[in-house]
């Protein structure tokens, strides 16, 4: 009979891990060992007792004799490998470059490749081991010029960046929304199709707004008529009384005519402000689009207003409690991270 060669110390470790060791099939190999240890029971009575075969238990005294306890600890086992995972190469290849819409099509793009036919489930559960997840996916201006973008980034957004982050200057991101009252629709987890009531009329909300590209903190100017060059200046001008440091004040915006007219310019050079253009079609590098974005979700999105004045207070009350009642999620969301195209 093969004999178990265990030293004292071993038995100690096995009397401990055998009920607490992670993984239940490593503790039935050290309970067996140890039962082997201090009794004299033979492997038949053993292997009755924690109910494995004895040819099993002669298979723990000889892992045990050769590699110690690191053997009878360690898992062989592995998974079965899917057969789509042998030709991964070609359909990683075609799914990164052709995103599909539904696992219906990515089934029917299986077969075309590889001729080989799998269920919805197995196909969504080897796109998910794969990194694939459904996402909305997103848009971007035809005319906007990627390279364009990326020397704006480099050698103008990059280095403000830093000096904002150093403390030297104050960066702001700044644009203009314009929240008409109607109904917003969501999507939504629901057993039936919910129906909103929507608002009539066309009553328009003008938020002009910036964010602080260091601290989040969120600056705003609103006005139910419209937005124009004198708007644009009687917001700097709060900016500079919020700014009182001395520091300068660099704002990174669009090229809407009202924003660019000579006169904005003028005023901004006056009031010690750094106008910062963005690159034509480029609201990518403006982090405040996610700002409006996250204010329909707060307070517009699959809600209903009764009156105008309601639907005011809903979006005044949600950017100007920003900072203090969701300080964390705008860090997160207002990241300094931009989006290439």
């Amino acid at each position: 009979m093969l004999t178990l060669n265990i030293s004292s110390t071993d038995i100690e470790l096995l009397k401990y891990e055998r009920y607490s060791n992670p993984s239940q099939i490593v503790q039935k190999r050290l309970h067996c060992l140890y039962l082997k240890s201090v009794t004299d029971f033979s492997h038949q009575t053993i292997a009755k007792l924690v109910g494995i075969h004895r040819d099993t238990l002669t298979d723990y005294i000889r892992c045990y004799n050769q590699e110690g306890l690191s053997g009878i600890c360690r898992l062989n086992y592995k998974a079965n490998r899917s057969v789509l995972d042998k030709q991964e190469k070609i359909l990683l290849a075609y799914f990164s470059a052709h995103p599909v819409q539904s696992s219906t099509e990515a089934i029917a793009v299986i077969k075309r490749l590889t001729g080989l036919e799998r269920s919805p489930t197995q196909v969504r559960k080897w796109l998910h081991k794969h990194g694939f997840k459904p996402m909305k996916a997103g848009q971007t201006p035809s005319k906007a010029n990627k390279e364009e973008q990326e020397v704006f980034i480099e050698e103008k957004l990059e280095p403000l960046i830093e000096k904002a982050e150093a403390g030297d200057i104050h960066l702001l991101f700044m644009d203009a929304a314009h929240f008409v009252m109607g109904v917003f629709l969501p999507v939504l987890w629901c057993i039936k199709r919910v129906f909103i009531k929507s608002s009539s009329g066309r009553n328009r909300y003008n938020v002009l707004g910036a964010v602080n590209a260091i601290s989040k903190k969120i600056h705003i100017l609103c006005n139910e008529k419209y937005v124009n060059s004198q708007t644009i200046i009687d917001f700097l001008e709060q900016l500079r009384d919020d700014y009182k440091d001395g520091k300068p004040i660099y704002i990174i915006l669009d090229n809407a005519p009202y924003q660019r007219c000579q006169i904005v310019r003028y005023m901004g050079w006056l009031l010690g402000i750094h106008l910062v253009f963005l690159p034509p079609y480029s609201p990518n590098l403006n982090i405040i689009e996610r700002l409006w974005k996250w204010t329909k979700k707060k307070c517009l999105y699959a809600k209903f207003y009764e009156n105008f004045q309601d639907f005011k207070n809903a979006i005044e009350h949600t950017l100007m409690k920003a900072n203090q009642l969701h300080q964390n999620e705008l860090d997160k969301l207002l990241n300094l991270k931009f989006q290439r195209i």
